[in-house]
Protein backbone atom coordinates (compact mmCIF):
# COMPACT_ATOMS: atom_id res chain seq x y z
CA UNK A 1 0.00 0.00 0.00
CA UNK A 2 1.03 3.30 -0.89
CA UNK A 3 1.23 5.19 2.65
CA UNK A 4 2.01 8.70 4.35
CA UNK A 5 5.03 10.22 6.00
CA UNK A 6 3.65 9.29 9.38
CA UNK A 7 3.17 5.49 8.45
CA UNK A 8 6.63 5.77 7.08
CA UNK A 9 8.56 7.18 10.11
CA UNK A 10 5.90 4.35 12.18
CA UNK A 11 7.30 1.56 9.41
CA UNK A 12 10.77 2.58 10.29
CA UNK A 13 10.34 2.57 13.73
CA UNK A 14 8.42 -0.71 14.29
CA UNK A 15 11.31 -2.14 12.02
CA UNK A 16 14.32 -0.91 13.51
CA UNK A 17 12.89 -1.76 17.39
CA UNK A 18 11.81 -5.42 16.08
CA UNK A 19 15.77 -5.80 15.23
CA UNK A 20 17.16 -4.43 18.50
CA UNK A 21 14.54 -7.08 20.25
CA UNK A 22 15.50 -10.04 18.51
CA UNK A 23 18.96 -9.19 19.67
CA UNK A 24 17.77 -9.70 22.93
CA UNK A 25 15.16 -12.18 22.49
CA UNK A 26 16.53 -15.40 23.83
CA UNK A 27 19.75 -13.79 25.92
CA UNK A 28 18.22 -11.53 28.79
CA UNK A 29 19.57 -12.23 32.19
CA UNK A 30 17.68 -12.65 34.69
CA UNK A 31 18.97 -9.32 36.12
CA UNK A 32 17.93 -7.64 33.37
CA UNK A 33 13.87 -8.29 33.60
CA UNK A 34 12.22 -6.96 36.71
CA UNK A 35 8.47 -6.73 38.13
CA UNK A 36 6.54 -3.46 37.91
CA UNK A 37 3.51 -4.87 39.07
CA UNK A 38 1.99 -8.07 40.29
CA UNK A 39 2.52 -10.32 37.51
CA UNK A 40 3.53 -7.25 35.20
CA UNK A 41 7.22 -7.67 34.14
CA UNK A 42 9.68 -5.18 32.27
CA UNK A 43 12.70 -6.16 31.12
CA UNK A 44 15.70 -4.24 29.32
CA UNK A 45 14.57 -4.97 25.88
CA UNK A 46 11.41 -2.96 26.46
CA UNK A 47 13.13 0.25 27.58
CA UNK A 48 15.44 0.09 25.02
CA UNK A 49 12.96 -0.67 22.19
CA UNK A 50 10.64 2.25 23.30
CA UNK A 51 13.69 4.81 23.49
CA UNK A 52 14.63 3.59 19.97
CA UNK A 53 10.78 4.00 19.21
CA UNK A 54 10.45 7.61 20.31
CA UNK A 55 13.98 9.06 18.69
CA UNK A 56 12.58 7.64 15.58
CA UNK A 57 8.98 9.12 15.81
CA UNK A 58 9.62 12.49 17.50
CA UNK A 59 12.68 12.74 15.37
CA UNK A 60 10.24 12.94 12.19
CA UNK A 61 7.22 14.68 13.88
CA UNK A 62 9.26 16.69 16.88
CA UNK A 63 5.96 18.39 17.45
CA UNK A 64 3.97 15.29 18.40
CA UNK A 65 2.73 13.46 21.64
CA UNK A 66 4.83 10.20 22.85
CA UNK A 67 2.59 7.81 24.86
CA UNK A 68 4.66 5.10 25.68
CA UNK A 69 4.17 1.73 28.10
CA UNK A 70 7.19 2.54 30.20
CA UNK A 71 7.54 6.25 30.17
CA UNK A 72 4.27 7.86 30.07
CA UNK A 73 3.21 10.50 27.71
CA UNK A 74 5.34 13.84 26.53
CA UNK A 75 5.00 16.38 24.62
CA UNK A 76 4.80 20.03 24.47
CA UNK A 77 0.88 20.15 22.81
CA UNK A 78 -1.63 18.19 24.45
CA UNK A 79 -3.80 18.65 21.28
CA UNK A 80 -1.05 17.12 18.91
CA UNK A 81 -1.15 14.21 17.17
CA UNK A 82 -0.46 11.35 19.71
CA UNK A 83 1.84 8.31 19.17
CA UNK A 84 0.76 5.64 21.06
CA UNK A 85 3.22 2.80 21.19
CA UNK A 86 3.77 -0.79 23.00
CA UNK A 87 7.30 -1.19 22.30
CA UNK A 88 7.49 -5.12 23.33
CA UNK A 89 3.67 -6.36 23.43
CA UNK A 90 4.01 -9.89 25.02
CA UNK A 91 6.31 -9.29 27.30
CA UNK A 92 6.14 -12.29 29.29
CA UNK A 93 6.30 -14.31 26.39
CA UNK A 94 10.08 -12.89 25.28
CA UNK A 95 11.53 -13.03 28.50
CA UNK A 96 10.18 -17.15 28.57
CA UNK A 97 11.77 -17.37 24.91
CA UNK A 98 8.06 -17.85 23.63
CA UNK A 99 8.18 -16.06 20.24
CA UNK A 100 5.12 -14.42 19.88
CA UNK A 101 5.52 -10.83 20.74
CA UNK A 102 5.58 -7.70 18.43
CA UNK A 103 6.08 -3.89 18.89
CA UNK A 104 2.94 -2.11 18.35
CA UNK A 105 2.73 1.60 17.24
CA UNK A 106 -0.72 3.68 16.28
CA UNK A 107 -1.26 7.59 16.08
CA UNK A 108 -3.85 9.04 16.96
CA UNK A 109 -5.18 12.50 14.85
CA UNK A 110 -4.74 15.15 17.48
CA UNK A 111 -4.11 14.56 21.74
CA UNK A 112 -3.60 11.07 23.42
CA UNK A 113 -7.54 10.35 23.09
CA UNK A 114 -7.93 11.64 19.94
CA UNK A 115 -9.54 9.35 16.88
CA UNK A 116 -6.81 6.99 16.13
CA UNK A 117 -6.12 6.79 12.43
CA UNK A 118 -2.83 4.91 12.18
CA UNK A 119 -1.81 1.47 12.94
CA UNK A 120 1.56 -0.84 12.43
CA UNK A 121 1.66 -4.00 14.72
CA UNK A 122 5.35 -5.68 13.52
CA UNK A 123 6.03 -9.39 14.60
CA UNK A 124 9.37 -9.56 13.66
CA UNK A 125 10.36 -13.16 14.45
CA UNK A 126 7.47 -14.47 11.99
CA UNK A 127 8.09 -11.63 9.96
CA UNK A 128 4.61 -10.52 10.04
CA UNK A 129 3.71 -6.87 9.32
CA UNK A 130 0.19 -5.54 9.57
CA UNK A 131 -0.71 -1.87 8.18
CA UNK A 132 -3.51 0.30 8.61
CA UNK A 133 -4.78 4.26 8.09
CA UNK A 134 -7.89 5.21 8.41
CA UNK A 135 -9.92 5.09 5.05
CA UNK A 136 -7.03 2.90 3.65
CA UNK A 137 -7.72 -0.74 4.81
CA UNK A 138 -5.81 -3.06 6.78
CA UNK A 139 -2.82 -4.91 5.09
CA UNK A 140 -0.95 -7.75 5.87
CA UNK A 141 2.36 -8.27 4.24
CA UNK A 142 1.38 -6.08 1.65
CA UNK A 143 -1.75 -7.84 1.11
CA UNK A 144 -5.86 -5.98 1.90
CA UNK A 145 -7.18 -8.31 4.76
CA UNK A 146 -10.79 -7.89 5.85
CA UNK A 147 -12.42 -9.36 9.06
CA UNK A 148 -14.63 -12.69 8.53
CA UNK A 149 -18.18 -11.73 8.03
CA UNK A 150 -19.76 -14.80 9.96
CA UNK A 151 -23.26 -14.86 10.65
CA UNK A 152 -23.41 -15.51 14.67
CA UNK A 153 -20.78 -17.39 17.46
CA UNK A 154 -21.63 -20.95 16.05
CA UNK A 155 -18.54 -22.04 15.03
CA UNK A 156 -16.57 -18.98 15.54
CA UNK A 157 -12.51 -18.92 17.06
CA UNK A 158 -12.19 -16.31 19.41
CA UNK A 159 -9.07 -14.43 21.21
CA UNK A 160 -8.79 -13.50 24.68
CA UNK A 161 -6.26 -12.33 27.03
CA UNK A 162 -6.95 -13.19 31.28
CA UNK A 163 -7.43 -10.04 33.57
CA UNK A 164 -3.99 -10.25 35.19
CA UNK A 165 -3.27 -7.02 36.02
CA UNK A 166 -7.04 -6.31 37.24
CA UNK A 167 -7.77 -9.64 39.46
CA UNK A 168 -10.38 -8.15 41.42
CA UNK A 169 -12.37 -8.67 38.17
CA UNK A 170 -11.51 -12.23 37.03
CA UNK A 171 -14.92 -13.69 38.18
CA UNK A 172 -16.94 -11.41 35.91
CA UNK A 173 -14.05 -12.21 33.40
CA UNK A 174 -14.94 -16.49 33.78
CA UNK A 175 -18.92 -15.40 33.74
CA UNK A 176 -17.81 -14.18 30.29
CA UNK A 177 -15.36 -16.63 29.42
CA UNK A 178 -17.89 -20.05 30.08
CA UNK A 179 -20.97 -17.84 27.99
CA UNK A 180 -18.35 -17.44 24.87
CA UNK A 181 -17.11 -21.05 25.35
CA UNK A 182 -20.33 -22.78 25.29
CA UNK A 183 -20.95 -20.71 21.90
CA UNK A 184 -18.23 -21.19 19.92
CA UNK A 185 -15.86 -23.58 18.51
CA UNK A 186 -12.50 -22.40 19.99
CA UNK A 187 -11.17 -19.44 22.10
CA UNK A 188 -7.12 -18.97 22.12
CA UNK A 189 -5.01 -16.89 24.80
CA UNK A 190 -1.59 -16.64 23.36
CA UNK A 191 -0.38 -13.37 25.38
CA UNK A 192 -0.27 -10.76 22.72
CA UNK A 193 -3.27 -8.43 22.31
CA UNK A 194 -1.78 -6.43 19.93
CA UNK A 195 -1.17 -9.80 17.58
CA UNK A 196 -4.72 -10.98 18.32
CA UNK A 197 -6.29 -7.81 16.67
CA UNK A 198 -3.89 -8.18 14.03
CA UNK A 199 -5.42 -11.61 13.59
CA UNK A 200 -8.73 -10.92 13.73
CA UNK A 201 -7.89 -8.39 11.27
CA UNK A 202 -6.69 -10.83 8.61
CA UNK A 203 -9.37 -13.19 9.29
CA UNK A 204 -7.74 -15.80 11.55
CA UNK A 205 -10.10 -14.91 14.27
CA UNK A 206 -13.29 -14.07 14.42
CA UNK A 207 -13.43 -12.40 17.51
CA UNK A 208 -11.48 -10.94 20.17
CA UNK A 209 -12.55 -9.81 23.82
CA UNK A 210 -10.15 -8.92 27.37
CA UNK A 211 -10.87 -6.72 30.41
CA UNK A 212 -8.92 -4.11 31.68
CA UNK A 213 -5.69 -3.49 28.82
CA UNK A 214 -4.20 -0.22 28.28
CA UNK A 215 -4.17 1.83 25.45
CA UNK A 216 -0.47 1.02 23.76
CA UNK A 217 -2.32 -2.73 24.15
CA UNK A 218 -4.78 -1.94 21.79
CA UNK A 219 -4.77 1.26 19.75
CA UNK A 220 -2.91 -0.11 17.03
CA UNK A 221 -4.78 -3.29 16.86
CA UNK A 222 -8.10 -1.11 16.81
CA UNK A 223 -7.19 0.54 13.55
CA UNK A 224 -6.45 -2.89 11.97
CA UNK A 225 -9.40 -4.04 12.64
CA UNK A 226 -11.79 -0.86 12.28
CA UNK A 227 -9.79 -0.72 8.45
CA UNK A 228 -10.66 -4.51 7.56
CA UNK A 229 -14.70 -4.17 7.94
CA UNK A 230 -14.53 -4.87 12.21
CA UNK A 231 -16.64 -3.23 15.37
CA UNK A 232 -14.21 -2.10 18.38
CA UNK A 233 -16.15 -1.48 21.41
CA UNK A 234 -16.72 -1.69 25.52
CA UNK A 235 -18.91 -4.81 26.94
CA UNK A 236 -21.65 -2.88 26.18
CA UNK A 237 -21.37 -1.68 22.55
CA UNK A 238 -20.17 2.02 23.33
CA UNK A 239 -16.92 3.64 23.29
CA UNK A 240 -15.35 3.48 26.28
CA UNK A 241 -12.94 0.83 25.33
CA UNK A 242 -10.02 3.15 25.42
CA UNK A 243 -10.49 4.63 28.38
CA UNK A 244 -12.05 1.64 30.69
CA UNK A 245 -10.11 -1.34 29.02
CA UNK A 246 -12.54 -3.63 28.41
CA UNK A 247 -12.52 -4.49 24.68
CA UNK A 248 -15.39 -6.48 21.94
CA UNK A 249 -13.92 -6.64 18.61
CA UNK A 250 -15.31 -8.78 15.74
CA UNK A 251 -16.99 -8.84 12.25
CA UNK A 252 -20.17 -6.63 12.94
CA UNK A 253 -22.50 -10.25 13.27
CA UNK A 254 -20.08 -11.86 15.62
CA UNK A 255 -19.96 -8.48 17.21
CA UNK A 256 -23.67 -8.01 17.79
CA UNK A 257 -23.74 -11.68 19.24
CA UNK A 258 -21.52 -10.83 21.84
CA UNK A 259 -22.91 -7.63 22.85
CA UNK A 260 -25.92 -9.89 23.57
CA UNK A 261 -24.14 -12.30 25.39
CA UNK A 262 -22.83 -10.17 27.57
CA UNK A 263 -25.80 -7.94 28.34
CA UNK A 264 -27.96 -11.44 29.23
CA UNK A 265 -25.17 -11.90 31.14
CA UNK A 266 -26.49 -8.84 33.43
CA UNK A 267 -22.75 -7.40 32.73
CA UNK A 268 -22.46 -3.97 32.17
CA UNK A 269 -18.92 -2.56 31.61
CA UNK A 270 -19.39 0.45 33.70
CA UNK A 271 -19.46 -1.14 36.77
CA UNK A 272 -16.31 -2.96 35.72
Amino acid sequence: MEGSRALDAALEAAHRAGGLLLGHFGSLDPSEVEEKGRNDVVSRADRESEALVKEVLLGAFPGDLFLGEEGGAVGPDAGAPAWIVDPLDGTANFVRGFPHWAVSIGRTAGGCDGELVLGVVWDPVKRDLFVAEKGAGAFRNGTRVRVPQRPGLAGAALATGFPFRVQARIDTYLRVFKAVFLEVQSVRRAGSAALDLAYLSAGIFDGFFELGLSPWDSAAGAVLVSEAGGVVTDFDGGGAWRARGNILAAGPPVHAALVDLVSGLGVRDEEL
